[in-house]
């Protein structure tokens, strides 16, 4: 009777700590919930073709005096001179359709960033919930929840998203062992789930996307399975699964 093999699954609260839990064979699940995440997924469900992912503004600049479709956020709020923000409405237009588009935000690129040597680097949020639990489990690694957090900073939505998806994993398979870190976002995600919105008032970055009007994006933003889509890294280009053969 063959054996189950052991895996691990363990959330690294900021990039800043990556260094930490990075091990050669795991795969990265990249989390910013409010808002990087979700609108590259809500991108390729609209048809985008591929998104770099830049660091710093002035790299976005370059890609932009090229000629791309570009996107550039900071403290919430979309830069001057680019095509879009960081909300995944932005997203939601005809002309990404077959595009490129090159991004640059507060945290979720820098998370990318830090972790771009990964075994696998995969994109995920709630509104591709099911479908990354789904393909986690399938994979037979261990899997690293990356929180992109505020600047470094512990962040309560990004914790709720990796404490979902260890709930998930842990319920379809009992091969993996978990950390201390994960055990304690699944209790958190259980005490949210009813209703995440609510759960997540007062929170630090909930109440900046108010501030901003930005509710609609919040609303949106914490909706389960709007897309089957998994973006993965790939190069340095992110891209849906489906289009890699080698995935």
């Amino acid at each position: 009777m063959s054996t189950l093999k052991e895996l691990t699954i363990d959330a690294c609260f900021s990039p800043k700590l990556y260094p930490v839990y990075e091990e050669q064979n795991n795969i990265v699940a990249i989390i910013d919930i409010f808002r990087a995440t979700s609108a590259i997924c809500t991108a390729f469900e609209w048809g985008a073709e591929k998104i770099i992912p830049v660091a710093t503004v002035e790299e976005a600049r370059v890609w932009k005096s090229k000629g791309y479709l570009t996107g550039a956020e900071r403290d919430a709020i979309q830069v001057e001179g680019f095509d879009f923000g960081n909300s995944p409405f932005h997203y939601m237009d005809e002309r990404i359709k077959g595009q490129t588009i090159v991004i640059t935000t507060t945290n979720g690129t820098q998370a990318i960033e830090v972790s771009k040597n990964a075994h696998k680097v995969v994109i995920g949020s709630f509104l591709n919930i099911d479908a990354l639990c789904s393909w986690l489990v399938e994979q037979q690694k261990n899997v690293l929840l990356l929180c992109s957090g505020w600047k470094n900073k512990f962040n309560l939505e990004d914790a709720l998203f990796a404490g979902a998806v260890t709930d998930e994993i842990l319920k379809r398979s009992d091969q993996y062992r978990h950390g201390d870190g994960c055990l304690a976002l699944k209790y958190l995600y259980r005490m949210a789930e009813e209703d995440p919105n609510k759960f997540l008032n007062h929170s630090f970055h909930k109440e900046r996307l108010v501030r901003l009007n930005l509710k609609k994006d919040i609303k949106y933003c914490l909706t389960p399975n709007q897309t089957n889509i998994i973006p993965v890294l790939h190069e340095g280009v992110l891209m849906p699964m489906n289009q890699l053969v080698d995935c």
